[in-house]
């Protein structure tokens, strides 16, 4: 089968590799219908992670069942399913409580950029649709395996709730997924933190009142401007450097709420202004197949379109191209069809 591989920073193939196999009974193999590039997996691309050897990338995925294990029940061979980034038993003690992603017997989804991919733990990562969606409903779904699903936890560990304020600090893929899940979740004002016009028409569209353009303690003081000086109930961190978790604490008001979702990398926490702050804090990998069942639903009535955050889409052959498209900002995301 054709699949991507990330050799060093800058360097994505795609290449042949042998086929996954059904190497545990609670396995499934899935052909890939399609998937994506994540916004994470630009943090190896750049080099912000190390690269030690060439190794299979991707984790976003929807496809049909091929085969599954002998201890698989949930799903079955011909079914459409889509899956989470993290594979769990959605039965332990952590599970049931709604952390997945922290789930006993977790294991990370990787290799998703290919033709082929095998899931662990099949019964407890992967949900079926009800029928085979059409073609236009594909990007929706495949939204749901990461972003999406991502978005929608944020806004909830910052308890966005009915007629709330919520600040979206990030705007890419997962950031508007944050201003849909705000908007579905009731805010009745959502401040979208962007300086890029094309977004900024995006997170309008899904349901953002308002545009802050600036950032740092500009930023800060332009979304304490618009809440008349407190700041905001809920902020949705959702990009992962200092400068946005400090704009995110910082544009919170006393009792409010950060949900931080945005891949840490090189920022800190200052113990002290939090605890003076009396702002909450929550975030880690979106738990996403606690969510898959209900956001599944949303697609499918037509109450939510995550798949617009898809603005390229190319052949699995020119996923090269989608990461260099993505890494300079030509693009918010980029679906993958192999």
């Amino acid at each position: 089968m054709r699949a991507t591989r990330i050799h060093a920073p800058g360097d994505i193939r795609v290449e042949n590799a042998p086929e996954p196999k059904i190497t545990a009974s609670t396995d499934a193999v899935i052909r890939t219908v399609a998937t994506c590039v994540c916004g994470s997996d630009l943090w190896s691309y750049r080099g912000v992670l190390p690269v030690a050897e060439a190794q299979p990338i991707g984790h976003e995925y929807v496809g049909i069942v091929e085969e599954v294990g002998s201890d698989v029940s949930s799903v079955r061979p011909g079914q459409f399913v889509i899956g989470s980034f993290v594979a769990s038993d959605n039965t332990c003690s952590v599970c049931q409580a709604g952390y997945h992603t922290s789930c006993r017997h977790a294991q990370w989804v990787n290799g998703a950029q290919a033709e082929y991919v095998r899931i662990p733990l099949a019964d407890g990562t992967l949900v079926a649709t009800p029928e085979q969606p059409s073609e236009e409903l594909i990007p929706d779904l495949l939204a749901l395996s990461d972003v999406m699903g991502t978005g929608w936890y944020a806004a909830k560990a910052a308890e966005v709730e009915s007629g709330s304020t919520a600040v979206v600090v990030g705007d890419g893929a997962v950031g508007l997924s944050g201003v849909i899940a705000a908007k579905e979740l009731g805010a009745e004002r959502i401040i979208a933190m962007s300086r890029h016009e094309s977004r900024q028409k995006r997170a309008l569209e899904f349901g953002a009142t308002d545009i802050v353009t600036e950032r740092g303690e500009e930023g800060v003081a332009r979304v304490k401007e618009l809440t008349n000086g407190i700041g905001a109930d809920s902020v949705l961190e959702c990009v992962g450097t200092q400068e946005s978790l400090h704009q995110a604490l910082k544009s919170a008001r006393p009792g409010g709420n950060v949900g931080f979702v945005g891949f840490p990398h090189g920022s800190q926490i200052d113990g002290q202004e939090l605890f003076f702050s009396h702002v909450g804090l929550r975030g880690g990998p979106a738990p996403v197949r606690a969510y898959l069942p209900d956001l599944i639903d949303r697609v499918l009535s037509g109450r939510i379109n995550p798949g617009k955050v898809f603005d390229l889409t190319l052949s699995l052959d020119a996923v090269a191209e989608g990461y260099k498209a993505m890494d300079e900002r030509r693009a918010i995301k980029t679906l993958l069809r192999p």
